[in-house]
């Protein structure tokens, strides 16, 4: 599995972004540096029961991502009209703010080393990309426990300090400064 410190596959996947059929596909490159940060979360299966508590928990902080320039992204191995279908049919994930992305040929999957042995799914896993394509964080979880999203924004917040962070740390306390 690709970890910390190394660079974040290139990828061109279909994202679905929307929830009307009409507008509902677009591609989703990360090949032309564009200077944000990147949080990339992989769920194993769409139409399933931890899945739809992340993505909706990871869309109700879309903004605070934003605020702190960074893209969510979505991403497992479902089609983008798996991808489509689950939209449409959950509310929780019908307006959702971030593109759901189809990586069916598993290949940002595979690249990155966390394709499941015995479920052949993409791993519960998280990614927090530099804006220089660097991976910051990593994060998996077993496939039957969902992570915390909440977590993954404070990461980002102590990573965007360039500071050292200690244990629990939040938005507005001290960094540790070495002697």
């Amino acid at each position: 599995m690709l970890g910390v410190g190394e660079k974040f596959p290139s990828f061109e996947l279909t994202g679905v972004v929307s929830s009307d059929p009409a507008h509902a596909f677009r591609p989703i490159s990360n090949r032309e540096p564009d200077g944000k940060w990147r949080v990339i979360f992989f769920w194993p299966k769409d139409f399933t029961f931890v899945c739809p508590t992340e993505i909706a928990a990871f869309g109700k902080l879309q903004g605070d991502f934003q605020e702190r320039d960074a893209e969510l992204l979505g991403v497992s191995v479902d089609s983008e009209y798996v991808h489509l279908a689950w939209r449409r049919e959950r509310s929780e994930l019908k307006d959702l703010p971030f593109p759901m992305l189809s990586d069916i040929k598993r290949e940002l999957s595979g690249a990155l080393g966390i394709i499941d042995a015995q479920a052949g799914v993409a791993q519960r896993a998280t990614y927090i990309v530099d804006p220089l394509g660097v991976i910051r964080f990593v994060y998996v979880t077993d496939l039957a426990v969902g992570r915390n999203p909440a977590e993954v924004l404070r990461v980002l917040d102590a990573l965007q300090t360039d500071e050292l962070c200690p244990c629990n740390w939040k938005p507005g306390e001290q960094t540790l400064k070495a002697a």
